[in-house]
């Protein structure tokens, strides 16, 4: 079985999704899957990557294409679209991540032109806030004429968690449904570097008490709530400081720099900027509480990662997965309405209950274990690759279908 993952962008900068592709490439592969990934140039706005252009390259045992972009909104690609025409039939199955994307859309198109199945994974990109929030109507056109159609013909849709599925499915993505959540590579969760790499990298934070926030910045991630919210905390507990570790849109990034200062929290924020790797570890070993307040998260890859290190974590019922995890295990997360002052209030108790703080870590590692290892994710996706197929190989000799992905 040998499988194409199509993506607009693979750069970490983005977020949890380019990070779920790699976790999702290699745990396939180790499951004896053929995997590759074809993506664009693409690294972070403004930026692009330099590698040979539409040569293979290896990755950790799997083949990943780059492709130049001709222009940052949309990520079209004519390269790609040139590549995927000659290799589309090369693969047993096409794997789209994301859509309102020109490579997204291009694989889907010509996957179906040239009857390789497909299957998509929106990645949050179809839920409700997305859809308001984000070119309303240039998206609801060009959902109409041209998502909407390639949603239907679809093999599969794969959703992260329930809420996911729920919210594509009010907006028409009506192909057949798996729920798959995302999964991490655990062992270096479990066993992080410590605190003093990240400390001995940002000295001013040494001696305080460290409320970390580490996502991609954007506007849906309510960082308009935290930033209000912690300084309400900061006024009743002056050790409290808190880690923003992201990055995002140069103007977006200025305006929350601004409004922190109108806060009076110059003294009392760490602008930590992207980090990856052990800087990422190491901040949640220096970290006290984690917190993830957005407004709309399809899964929330940040938020199991805190929770593999045993961190309390303090989120919100837009983050997808956080109401999979709360249906499973009560009492392995906080949960608050997005909202400053029942944040702030939130925010106050974990920081004031070191018992409580151990409680909600110790069962956050447990449930992380237990239902979000790479391992498992790699399993499910090999299932459901193998159901597609499974589905077509009868169809094409006539034989009725049972069941669906």
């Amino acid at each position: 079985m040998k499988i194409l993952h199509v993506i607009p962008s693979i750069s970490h900068k983005h977020g949890g999704t380019s990070s779920a592709v790699e976790a999702m490439a290699g745990t396939l592969l180790r499951a004896g899957v053929k995997v590759e990934v074809a993506t664009t140039d693409d690294d972070g706005p403004g930026c692009r990557i330099t590698p040979p252009p539409g040569r293979r390259l290896e990755r950790d045992g799997y083949g990943v294409f780059y492709f130049h972009k001709q222009t940052e909104f949309y990520k079209v690609s004519l390269p790609f679209r040139r590549w995927l025409v000659e290799h589309a039939s090369d693969y047993d199955l096409v794997h789209v991540h994301v859509v309102f994307s020109y490579t997204s859309n291009c694989a889907a198109r010509l996957a179906r032109r040239f009857r390789v199945p497909y299957l998509i994974s929106p990645h949050g990109v179809l839920n409700g806030w997305g859809m308001d929030n984000r070119r309303r109507w240039l998206k609801r056109l060009s959902f109409r004429f041209v998502e909407k159609p390639l949603l239907r013909s679809a093999a599969a849709m794969h959703y992260t968690s329930r809420a996911e599925q729920r919210e594509a499915e009010q907006t028409g993505a009506t192909a057949p449904a798996a729920v798959i959540p995302l999964g991490i590579e655990l062992a270096p969760f479990l066993n992080p570097p410590g605190a003093d790499v990240f400390l001995n990298r940002f000295p001013q934070a040494r001696g305080r008490t460290l409320v970390l926030f580490l996502s991609r910045f954007d506007p849906k991630k309510g960082l308009d709530l935290l930033l209000p919210a912690f300084a309400e905390v900061r006024r009743r507990q002056p050790a409290a400081m808190l880690v923003l570790a992201g990055a995002g849109e140069e103007n977006f990034v200025a305006g929350v720099r601004e409004r922190a200062a109108q806060l009076g929290l110059t003294n009392d924020v760490v602008w930590a900027g992207f980090l990856g790797g052990a800087d990422k570890l190491s901040a949640f070993a220096a970290a006290s509480v984690f917190v993830l307040p957005s407004y709309s998260e399809n899964f929330g890859i940040a938020l199991i990662e805190a929770m593999a290190t045993g961190l309390p974590c303090l989120t919100t019922p837009g983050v997808a997965v956080a109401e999979d995890i709360r249906a499973h295990t009560p009492d392995a997360l906080l949960m608050t309405s997005p909202v400053v002052q029942p944040l702030a209030d939130a925010l106050g108790r974990l920081l004031g209950d070191p018992g409580l703080r151990a409680q909600l870590g110790a069962n956050a590692r447990r449930v992380a274990a237990e239902r979000f290892s790479v391992d498992a994710m790699g399993a499910a996706l090999k299932k459901l690759y193998e159901d597609i197929l499974q589905a077509r190989r009868e169809r094409s000799v006539g034989r009725p279908v049972v069941g669906s992905p």
